[in-house]
């Protein structure tokens, strides 16, 4: 069987808002409560054929988001169509799109009371991609007892579980929500690179969705930022790495030299600081700053994550 070609998504004008509410007070009187805005009119595209990394605080909408891209849901307003080449449909109850998207949660959906094999031939019937063989390799990887229930695993083992079925559904688009949550360290680095051989091998196309920036962020090819329901920026990860500059040096010299460009974030330790700046440093500005005793570095995706998505930035 031919391997489909991996799938692209958009999102254009996407709100999803839930729905209003009843409570009552101790005195018995019922109120109105309004609903929440989990998605407020997101537009962005999430390119076939890479990895894309959705980042975002607690709340900021990612689960959402990609419970659309599953057709989990529908948007309140807007449009969500997944696909491959130019033909992108709405995914909502057609089962040659949804079959084509594995979605991977924190835990994974299995049969919690039945045996992790009888989870795995469910997800082989399900998914037209599935490769048997790269399942064994990953249950030999992390180590998971198929013969237990995932009800018995820890919850490292079932995260474990859920992103065996992620790669091993091989589907066009695969996406992890958190799927990382439990494991040890060494075992999420396991899945790291485990993931980057298998797209290696079988491209397609990723989502992520992480906490652990520091982590995660040398897999990112595309990143989507997304913070209090609105979509901050989506762009090429390396663009997006050369947002912003960090200068480290003498106090006096940095203040200089940053003096006028919009700063993200300064500290100090005695008389030396480190001020990250929006964009790059010219040639010859760089030049001037080595002479004067600072250096100059790029900032990793997390500083960049942190900084945009403070308070103060949003205001």
């Amino acid at each position: 069987m031919t391997a489909l070609p991996p799938f692209g998504a958009r999102f254009e004008n996407v709100t999803v808002t839930y729905p209003r509410s009843w409570s009552a007070d101790a005195n018995g009187a019922v109120h109105r409560t309004p609903g929440a805005t989990a998605l407020d009119g997101i537009t962005c595209d999430i390119p076939a054929g890479q990895i894309t990394g959705l980042l975002g605080r607690n709340g900021a909408g990612k689960s959402t988001m990609l419970g659309l891209l599953a057709a989990f849901r529908r948007p309140t307003h807007g449009s969500v169509v997944v696909g491959a080449g130019g033909d992108l449909r709405d995914p909502w109850e057609d089962a040659a799109l949804t079959s084509a998207v594995q979605f991977v949660q924190d835990g994974g959906d299995v049969f919690a009371d039945q045996k992790c094999a009888d989870t795995l031939a469910y997800y082989a019937d399900l998914r037209p991609e599935w490769d048997a063989g790269r399942a064994a390799e990953l249950l030999d990887l992390f180590e998971i007892p198929v013969r237990k229930k995932p009800a018995a695993l820890s919850r490292g083992k079932r995260s474990a579980l859920a992103a065996t079925i992620g790669l091993a559904s091989r589907a066009p688009l695969t996406i992890f929500d958190e799927v990382y949550l439990g494991m040890d360290t060494p075992t999420r680095h396991a899945f790291y690179d485990a993931l980057l051989a298998d797209y290696a091998a079988h491209p397609r196309t990723i989502i992520l969705s992480s906490h652990l920036v520091a982590e995660t962020e040398r897999l990112f090819e595309h990143v989507v930022l997304v913070d209090a329901g609105r979509v901050l920026l989506a762009e090429p990860a390396d663009e997006l790495r050369s947002r912003a500059t960090a200068l480290t040096g003498p106090a006096s010299a940095v203040d200089r030299l940053t003096h006028g460009r919009e700063v993200l974030d300064r500290q100090e330790l005695g008389a030396t600081a480190m001020v990250t700046v929006l964009g790059t440093m010219p040639d010859d500005a760089a030049r001037a700053a080595a002479a004067e005793g600072v250096t100059v570095g790029g900032v990793g995706l997390e500083s960049l994550f942190v900084h945009l998505t403070r308070k103060e930035a949003r205001r």
